[in-house]
């Protein structure tokens, strides 16, 4: 995957700012903070990603907090209710539950995104 950083479980997206120089970024999935990172070379950013999940995951220590968890696994997802019922019919078809049908279609595009 392009332009992310991964550490402890965490993913943070990466941009490039030419204009100022420098690369930045946010940790993705954490609702309750916001993490933010950046540096003016590849080394610098990671360094600053990394201080940074590592700084929440001790502000939640010493808070007594559950530190976030980025990705749970879970999401909901709005269609129409046409295009519902045609996901539900091709999942019966495959005998598999809709979530089952989702999942292994997901699978399969970035699957493919990344052969």
């Amino acid at each position: 995957m392009k332009n992310v950083l991964q550490y402890k479980g965490y993913t943070g997206s990466v941009a490039f700012d030419a204009d100022d120089k420098i690369f930045y970024g946010r940790v993705l999935g954490i609702r309750r903070a916001l993490i933010g990172f950046e540096g003016t070379t590849v080394e610098d950013l990671e360094k600053d990603f990394q201080a940074g999940i590592d700084d929440y995951l001790e502000m939640c220590a010493e808070k007594s907090m559950e530190p976030e968890k980025p990705f749970k696994g879970t999401f909901n997802i709005r269609l129409d209710p046409d295009l519902h019922q045609k996901l539900v019919a091709h999942a019966m078809d495959e005998g598999k539950t809709l979530n089952a049908f989702i999942k292994d279609t997901l699978q399969r595009a970035v699957s493919e995104a990344h052969a």
